[in-house]
């Protein structure tokens, strides 16, 4: 049955309206959690959903940001992430692009190698006793350098790198470049797209990064952003934020929690916007093309 004055069947009606609802119900929570982080610990009733806070005030945010505690997880958490993306940007683009190079001694081997650990992976129990091994147990570089690269990322970088037409680089050569100078004056700025894309992905793993964290880091000095919010949350014990540097009194643990929850999210949706442009265009690096 057609509607003569929006031109929807009943049908079309019907999945609007489911759609609606699914997103309304993954909205909610987020409404939940920013009402609560914003509510007057004064006028915070418990087991109250708000849609609203029914008193404004930055009070959580202040106490929390004023701890200790979480400014030392919120500063190596943001080390973590500017270094780990920094560094998986330095070691994947380039071997991505040497991936690409059929004529270099031993590429079946590496490209072999490289495929293999798409599948297989040498588990947590190696990976943990390497990292031991290496002195690098209570520190952050544990979490940056185990996770530098993955063949994931190098696989998927490679197959754009295969897209730039060969005769660029022939003529790169012509003018007296050599392997490097291709790579960083041909195939580097074509990268652009692949470069914004894969910061924003390496960014927000660095910036989630939990059960590495979990497992390598045990001084709570030490901990990520991640594994407070957890102590938070998840544990329901607001002791491990700290006390404030001020005379403030400790708000409810609820509004703690989720001004915590909302404080872990910002940083990297600031970030978005600005890798916009070129993430519409990144996402289709790998996709199969007709």
């Amino acid at each position: 049955m057609l509607s003569r004055k929006t031109g929807m069947t009943v049908s079309d009606w019907a999945i609007y309206s489911a759609v609606a609802i699914v997103s309304l119900i993954g909205v909610l929570p987020f409404v939940y959690v920013l009402s609560i982080s914003f509510t007057d610990p004064d006028a915070y009733m418990p087991f109250k959903f708000y849609f609203f806070p029914e008193q404004w005030s930055l009070k959580s945010y202040r106490y929390i940001l004023s701890t200790n505690s979480f400014m030392n997880s919120l500063m190596s958490t943001a080390f973590i992430t500017v270094a780990g993306t920094a560094i998986n940007l330095a070691v994947t683009l380039p071997f991505a692009y040497g991936l690409t190079k059929r004529h270099v001694p031993g590429y079946r081997l590496i490209h072999t190698m490289v495929i293999i650990t798409l599948f297989f992976s040498a588990g947590m129990i190696p990976t943990y006793l390497v990292v031991r091994n290496l002195g690098l147990l209570n520190s952050q570089w544990a979490l940056i350098l185990s996770a530098m690269t993955s063949a994931w990322d190098v696989v998927i970088i490679s197959t754009f790198y295969q897209s730039i037409p060969p005769t660029l680089e022939e003529a790169a050569r012509i003018d007296g470049c050599n392997d490097l100078g291709v790579f960083l004056k041909v195939a580097l700025p074509l990268s652009m797209p692949v470069i914004a894309t894969f910061t924003l992905f390496f960014a927000v793993r660095h910036w989630n990064t939990y059960f590495n964290a979990l497992i390598y880091i045990s001084d709570t000095k030490k901990w990520t952003l991640q594994l407070l919010v957890k102590q938070l949350v998840i544990d329901a014990d607001a002791s491990g934020v700290g006390q404030s540097s001020g005379n403030d009194a400790a708000p409810p643990q609820e509004t703690l929690r989720m001004a915590s929850v909302v404080l872990s999210m910002l940083p990297i949706m600031c970030v978005y916007p600005f890798l916009q442009k070129h993430f519409a265009k990144g996402v289709m690096i790998g996709s199969v093309k007709g």
